[in-house]
């Protein structure tokens, strides 16, 4: 397994993360009223952990097309500042299309690693990061950043999915793809969706990051839609991280893949709908 790890190249992964991001951002912007409606409550419990208040700077890394750096600059208000990072450029732009549409001045955004910023030692009053932390290759050296541009006090505020076994969204539809397309298990240590959703990881490598108090609550997140083709139109055009699955494969085996993932999705539907579980950890610490 330590053999396996060292292969990892966590350069060709963050390419292939910004030219993912790059080419599906807009997706994920065009379903924003769906994520919305699946992650928009634990979002608003996440900028009330990080004691967002008027004035304040707020830095948003992995901020996709807007979420939760909009919301977080309608907190601060038009005295306040909110800098949207994320490793695609495409995507940030997107972001701040958004907040210029809502009337939102106070964001800036900044195409930037998440695990090095380019930014000045404390000189933020909170940092939040929704479902991206788990994708970088090293959480810790990540955290540290954030804990260095953060001031004295701040406020770190972070989700992530939790195990896959509280998360069939993505388990289910991975589990597919990972045996069509004869994929090897995820190795522990590397990044994914899940890779820090086990009980005490999160908390861990706040505390080796050098955070104080760290607090991490789970928050069921079921995924809602009208029907199982309606959420696999979701999965295919805004989780990236499917379509990169099965890249490598001609298209109709991808086009078969899907139809399978389709027809096993069909499990959760009901006369109410379609409602796949979901589950999220919640997780917040002090400088």
């Amino acid at each position: 397994m330590a053999e396996q790890q060292t292969e990892f190249d966590a350069a060709r992964y963050k390419n292939a993360q910004r030219e993912q991001w790059n080419k599906d951002g807009a997706a994920w912007r065009r379903w924003s009223p769906t994520l919305d409606r699946w992650y928009g409550d634990m979002t608003r419990q996440m900028l009330d952990l990080a004691r967002i208040q008027p004035g304040q700077r707020i830095l948003d890394i992995a901020a996709g097309a807007g979420e939760p750096a909009v919301s977080a600059a309608e907190r601060v208000g038009p005295g306040g500042y909110v800098l949207a990072t994320d490793i695609s450029e495409g995507i940030v732009e997107l972001a701040l299309q958004v907040a210029r549409e809502r009337g939102l001045q106070q964001i800036e955004t900044r195409a930037m690693d998440g695990e090095k910023l380019d930014l000045p030692d404390a000189s933020f009053d909170a940092v939040l990061c929704r479902l991206g932390l788990m994708y970088m290759p090293h959480p810790v050296t990540a955290l540290r950043e954030w804990r260095r541009a953060l001031k004295a006090g701040g406020r770190v505020c972070v989700i992530v999915f939790s195990t896959p076994e509280r998360n069939s969204w993505g388990a289910v539809p991975a589990s597919i793809i990972r045996r069509r397309a004869q994929l090897p298990p995820p190795v522990p240590g590397q990044p994914g969706p899940f890779s820090l959703g086990s009980p005490g990881v999160l908390e861990g490598v706040f505390r080796q990051a050098g955070f104080a108090n760290p607090e991490v609550s789970a928050v069921p997140v079921p995924h809602r839609t009208g029907s199982a083709a309606e959420y696999v139109q979701v999965a295919r055009e805004a989780f990236g991280a499917f379509n990169a699955m099965m890249a490598h494969l001609p298209p109709l085996e991808r086009e078969s893949m899907w139809n399978e993932v389709e027809d096993s999705m069909r499990s959760f539907e009901s006369p109410a709908g379609f409602e796949v579980p979901g589950e999220c950890l919640v997780g917040s610490a002090t400088k």
